[in-house]
């Protein structure tokens, strides 16, 4: 039996928190309403979420689903970070 490389239930889960994470990050306006917020603490949220997945289906996973699971995490934290400094060197100079 030939084992299927992703989980379309799995990849949509993990496809849906990432982009809410970066609705959140202002990077994506809200489909809604069409602006753009941002909210880190939720991005926070969504991020610590993403690796609770990570860590609980640990050797559960294919290949390419590990693989989609670390990348959005690892894009979001990347970016987190840099909104994060944004912040942070905007308060600064106020």
């Amino acid at each position: 039996m030939e084992e299927k490389n992703i989980n379309q239930y799995f990849a949509s889960l993990i496809l849906s928190l990432a982009a809410s994470a970066w609705q959140q990050l202002g990077k994506v306006p809200d489909p809604i309403t069409g602006k753009i917020e941002k909210n880190l603490e939720n991005v926070k949220t969504t991020i610590d979420i993403l690796d609770m997945l990570k860590q609980k289906t640990q050797n559960n996973l294919t290949l390419e689903e590990k693989k989609l699971l670390e990348n959005a995490i690892a894009d979001l934290q990347l970016n987190y970070v840099d909104e994060l400094n944004k912040k942070n060197k905007s308060e600064t100079l106020h």
